[in-house]
């Protein structure tokens, strides 16, 4: 049973930067995908970033260029490095693994002012 536990959200100032960090414990077997998805209020649940089984990077058009994902093995965690963050970016952001089924963590949120 693969668990997720997120940190690093909080209230930034359009411009700004936040890391997002993700602890993954309970073994990462089979595992296809490792990333982020975002959820802003009355919306659904959108990809942002992951590291494919064959450690290939992805990320949504709306993020590119200003996120960075990473994976830090000997830790077994996966961050979210956000620059130039949007008000747009306001969201709670949820780690999700993909191995065999599909596990989330409970999500941190980013609020981005104006």
């Amino acid at each position: 049973q693969v668990q997720l536990v997120e940190s690093g959200g909080g209230l930034v100032q359009a411009g700004g930067s936040l890391r997002l960090s993700c602890a993954a414990s309970g073994g990462l077997f089979n595992l296809a995908a490792l990333g982020w998805y975002r959820q802003a209020p009355g919306q659904q649940r959108e990809f942002v970033a992951s590291f494919s089984a064959a450690g290939n990077t992805n990320y949504s058009d709306s993020v590119k260029g200003r996120f960075t994902i990473s994976r830090d093995f000997a830790k077994n965690t996966v961050s979210l490095q956000m620059n130039n963050l949007k008000p747009e970016d306001t969201a709670v952001y949820f780690c999700h693994c993909r191995a065999l089924v599909d596990y989330w963590g409970q999500g941190t949120l980013v609020s981005v002012s104006s």
